[in-house]
């Protein structure tokens, strides 16, 4: 089992940044690929980004890239969302989740093992 914690999120101006962290704990010692969804008010939950477990591969959103950046840390189990010129269209809900490979990306939610609680993110125009 890996538990998945979510932090970093809040309220923000359109143009500001936030960054998003997610720790991993548990069964860490294995290799997994770690993404980004959200969910907005009345939506489906959506891919956002994704990186494999040595960083090698990473995927994004079209609607994100160029504007937000995924990272980690192996040593502290945490992966990092740099949100940077914020959208009132990125206010959402964001999830962690995570799959034990160590190079598989998916992009579709039902493939991630793991969840974490969630983080709100609201972007005021």
């Amino acid at each position: 089992q890996v538990q998945l914690v979510e932090s970093g999120g809040g309220v923000v101006q359109a143009g500001g940044s936030l960054r998003l962290s997610c720790a991993a704990s548990g069964r860490t010692s294995s290799a997994y690929t770690m993404g980004w969804f959200r969910q907005a008010p009345g939506k489906d939950r959506e891919f956002v980004v994704a990186i494999n477990w040595d960083g090698s591969t990473t995927r994004y959103a079209d609607s994100v890239r160029d504007r937000f950046t995924i990272s980690r840390d192996n040593a502290k189990n945490t992966r990092y969302l740099q949100m940077n010129r914020l959208k009132p269209e990125d206010t959402a809900v964001y999830y962690c989740a995570a799959l034990v490979s160590n190079w598989y990306v998916p992009r579709t939610d039902d493939e991630y093992h793991y969840w974490g609680q969630g983080t709100q993110v609201t972007v005021s125009s």
